[in-house]
Order: C-alpha cells, then structure tokens, then sequence
C-alpha cells in the first residue's frame, strides 16, 4: 500500500512538473514585446497620451507579458509609411492618425474627421454599436491590418490668426495649415491650405510660410505656442468636430494571438477612448480662461461664414463620394447615424444655452 502510495506521489509529482514546464512554455510562447510607432507626441493629453496609457494598462493587466514599446512621431517612420509598414509587417502596431492613409485610401479620412460631422461620443457610439468598426475593418483587412479605436476626442477650435475672420473673403489667399477634409473645403474657397506635422507649424508660423494654422484642441495648441505669434483663436471647430485615433496591429499577428489576448487589446483600447474624451473635456475650459492673459482673443465665426462653410463642405464630400466607393459607402453609414442620433439629441438634451 505505501509503494502504492510513493508511486502515485512520484507520478503525480512528474505530471505536476511537465504541466508547469508545459504552462510555462506557452506563457513564454505568448510573450507580445512590440514596438510601436506613435503619430502624435505622448506627452499631449488626449490626443498623444492614449497609446501611453493603452501601453501601461497591458502591461499591469498581464503581469509585464504584454509590453508595447511606443516610440514618438517620427523615430521610426514618417507618418505616411506607418500603415504600409504594418501591411507588410515590418512593424507590427501603430497608434496612427488614419488621415495620413488619405492618399492610398480615401475612405480613411472619415475614421479620422470629418467636417460638420460627429461629436466624440457620437462618434463612439457609431463605431461600437453601428457600423464603425465593421466598415473599418473591411477596409483595413483588405490591407493586412486590424483596426481598434483609441482615442476620440472633442473639437478642434477653428484656427489660430494673426487677424480677425468675419467672411469667407479673409480665408481667400490665406496660407494656412489645415488637415483632410477641412484643408480641401479651404483650398475651395480660395486659400492655401497646406498639411504639415505638428513640431513643424510654430517655425513656419515664425518664419512667415504660415498665415495662420489649427492643429488641435486649445491645451494642445498651448504646448505648440501658437498663441506667441497669432492672437486670434477662432471658434468651432468645424471642420473636426472630433478627432479619432486607431490603434493598428498587422492582421496575421492579430490572427495568430489568442482571443484573450485580443480581447485584453479591446478593452484596454476602448479604455483609453474613454480617458480620451474625459481628459479632453476637463482641459478646455481652463484653458480658454487663460487667453486674457496671454493676450489671445477668443471669437466665434459668425453663423453666416458657417454656413457657406457647410455648403462648401457638402459638395466637398458629394465630389470624393463620386470618386470612391468605399468613400461613399462610409459616408453614406455616418450621414444615416448623425440623422438617426439627432432625433435623440433634439429630444434627450437641454439646449446648449441653458
């Protein structure tokens, strides 16, 4: 009986040995150490620093067997060679700003920002719930990538410029920094809007190459010291009623990890979406308290320039519609939810002047 008994210890304690060899080696095997290109700066609140917390979040979740290794703009690849680089797996994961793809993908930009369009949580809900992310993917799997979001975030103000903007004639002939969509409605009514990256606009604004510039929300802004040169800060944002940023990963890495790990990749994503709008949204007001001081101007385009922005802006997105099918497809879900989600809006929230 206790040869029986030490024959069962001994075999129980070898199958006790393989099996933890076994767990082991699979942890092992496991094992994500990526590196990851980032387009935006980490250091910028909502807009950089959701890849920083998605990086830190996989990291304490599993104990340090997740580990993304996030570079700044540029220490990798331009931010145009980010997506295909990932396409052919040269890289494996990117924070990336799908706007950049709008050259090889036109339909893109709308993931991006869109003018007259979604509000962050709107934005949200389309992507989660409607068809978003589906439409997405559709178009970035075709590409060897699979898309998260990330970040959304609220408006960009309208611009920052040296003087005061009541028409559509003080556009005309303005060299100004303007991205996607809001960059082509511009080029349509006469100014000169260029894309640059962000650590390149405050020289050009020096030097005289920009007339006037907008990147993005005003806590942004302020790091980017646009403030020292234009003193005119122009209001709303218009032309990026959100702004939303995707994490990239190449699809056979995707493919090849577990649905755990994948569902670790969602939730920490969508985690850092929601910090996103939360830490964008408690900046701005304080921010904005601030312009006095710094002698910076706050106005409010007249509802007038608006408008004739909104037309422009409309046959702006019929013209790329033509173009693209994909492009319309797209444009055609977001235009179907906005009109769905207004019904709600109209009914469900006070007006925004009480």
């Amino acid at each position: 009986m206790k040869q029986l008994i030490k024959k069962s210890i001994s075999i129980f304690a070898v199958f006790s040995l393989m099996l933890t060899f076994s767990v082991h080696q699979v942890n092992a095997a496991d094992k994500i150490r990526w590196k990851v290109q980032s387009t935006f700066n980490t250091g910028w609140p909502a807009l950089g620093d959701p890849v920083a917390r998605l990086s830190d979040t996989l990291n304490r979740a599993t104990d340090g067997r997740i580990q993304l290794k996030v570079y700044e703009p540029g220490k990798i690849l331009p931010p145009l060679e980010i997506s295909p680089s990932i396409s052919k797996g040269d890289l494996p994961a990117a924070y990336n700003y799908m706007a950049y793809d709008q050259g090889r993908i036109p339909a893109a930009v709308l993931f991006a920002a869109v003018p007259f369009g979604m509000e962050p949580w709107e934005y949200a809900a389309w992507w989660f719930e409607g068809e978003g992310s589906k439409l997405a993917n559709e178009i970035y799997n075709k590409q060897n990538i699979q898309v998260l979001l990330c970040s959304t975030i609220g408006p960009e103000t309208a611009g920052w410029y040296r003087n005061p903007i009541t028409s559509l004639d003080d556009l005309k002939g303005l060299k100004i920094r303007f991205s996607g969509l809001g960059g082509m409605v511009l080029n349509e009514i006469g100014a000169s809007a260029t894309l640059m990256a962000g650590g390149e606009i405050f020289a050009a604004l020096e030097k005289g190459t920009l007339d006037a510039t907008e990147y993005s929300m005003p806590a942004i802004d302020e790091v980017l010291g646009f403030h020292k040169i234009t003193k005119y800060n122009l209001f709303p944002g218009w032309h990026q009623v959100s702004t939303s940023t995707h994490f990239m990963i190449n699809l056979d890495l995707w493919k090849k990890m577990g649905a755990a790990d994948q569902a670790l990749f969602e939730m920490a994503c969508t985690a850092a979406a929601m910090r996103a709008i939360t830490t964008g949204e408690y900046l701005q007001g304080k921010q904005i308290e601030s312009f006095p001081s710094k002698g910076v101007t706050a106005a409010r385009l007249p509802d007038s320039v608006l408008r004739e922005l909104q037309k422009v802006s409309a046959r702006v997105m019929d013209e790329q519609s033509a173009k693209d099918a994909d492009f319309k497809k797209v444009w055609e879900s977001q235009q179907a939810f906005m009109k769905e989600y207004d019904v709600w809006q109209k009914w469900g929230y006070l007006p925004r002047n009480f």
